[in-house]
This record gives C-alpha cells, structure tokens and sequence, in this order.
C-alpha cells in the first residue's frame, strides 16, 4: 500500500514546493500555480492589500520557494555557521511575528511553508503597517520598508541609513507596478477556487 501512495506523495510535495517557472508575470504564475491566485484574492479580501503588491513582497523575499531559508554566516570564510535569522518559508517571516500573526488571527495551524497562509501574513502585516506606521496600502515602497524593519524600525527611520535596502524596496515598487499592469490584463480569467480535491 505504501508503494502505491509514493509516487503521489512525490508528485503532491513537488507541486508544493517548486517555484513558478516564469516570476516575473504574475498572470504566468497564477495560471501554473492551481489555487495560488484563489488564496491571493481571499488575502486581499481578508485584509484589503493589492495582490501585486503582496505577490512582490513575496518575490523578493523567497522567489516562490516554499521553504526557503536565509544563508549562513560563514566562519573564518568557510566554515557554515549558524543562520543570519529564523525566518522561513514564502513570506521569510521571522518565528516571532508569524507566532504574532498567529495569535492575532486565530489561525494557530498556519503553516509558513504553505502559500495561502503566507500571502495572508503577507496582507496581514501590510494592514499592520496601515495601523502602525500609517503606510497606505498601495505604498509597495513604504510597504515593503516595514516589512524589513520591523514597524518600530521604520517608525525610527531605521531605513535612511540602507541605502541597499532603500534600492531594495525600490526594486519592490517597480516589481508591483509590473505585476499590476500583468494583473489588470489577465484576472478577469483566472479562477478563484482550486478544482478536483484542491489538487488542479
């Protein structure tokens, strides 16, 4: 029986983790990616953050890789030491802030390697920059200033002494604004629910 439930096993965890095969257009994405546009529209619903700007972050942030981790510091230069931080999965969110998220959300069984549940953090703590540090919502740049920072980062100004972080977020804006325009041509046909089981 086992023998029969590996190659499906196999097949289920390379849908889940492979990233897309063209990131840079959304509508690509969302059309390999069966469901990935279905739980970016309910993101959007549950916190009221444009898809592009979320699906940009996330870009930056993992390039779709699901479980996705930051590199290792490097001891004498060669020596794979410890991890620059905790962060995982598709947001790069930090243990701290998804356990954060979870607590604020209910959704204690959200899991960072998991996309729905991702992009909803993702909408979850742009709303929390809205709240917090008075970002507007369509503000990739800002947005995206507050994600990396922390909100007490950016409230002070943390980011005026990056000047790579600053090229960084301005990366991000840009990568919105083409997801937009990619978005604005394609959504009225993409579906916004998984079909057969959740699987296609």
């Amino acid at each position: 029986m086992r023998v029969l439930w590996l190659p499906l096993l196999l097949l289920l965890s390379a849908c889940t983790t492979a990233p897309p095969a063209n990131p840079d257009n959304v509508c690509s994405i969302f059309r390999e990616k069966k469901g990935w546009y279905g739980d970016a529209y309910k993101a959007r619903a549950n916190w009221h953050s444009p898809i592009p700007v979320m699906m940009a972050i996330m870009h930056q942030e993992s390039r779709f890789v699901a479980k996705a981790k930051p590199p290792r510091r490097r001891i004498l230069g060669i020596i794979p030491g410890p991890r620059l931080s905790d962060s995982f999965g598709y947001s790069q969110a930090l243990g701290s802030t998804w356990k954060a998220y979870q607590r604020s959300t209910g959704r204690g069984g959200a899991d960072r390697d998991d996309f729905a549940d991702a992009i909803d953090f993702i909408g979850w703590y742009n709303n929390e920059s809205l709240k917090h540090s008075g970002i507007a919502r369509d503000d990739s740049y800002r947005l995206y200033l507050a994600y990396h920072e922390g909100h007490g980062g950016y409230n002070r100004g943390t980011y005026r002494n990056k000047p790579w972080l600053q090229k960084v977020a301005q990366k991000v804006s840009a990568r919105a604004g083409l997801y937009r325009s990619q978005l604005a041509a394609c959504e009225s046909s993409l579906p916004r629910r998984k079909g057969w089981f959740g699987l296609f």
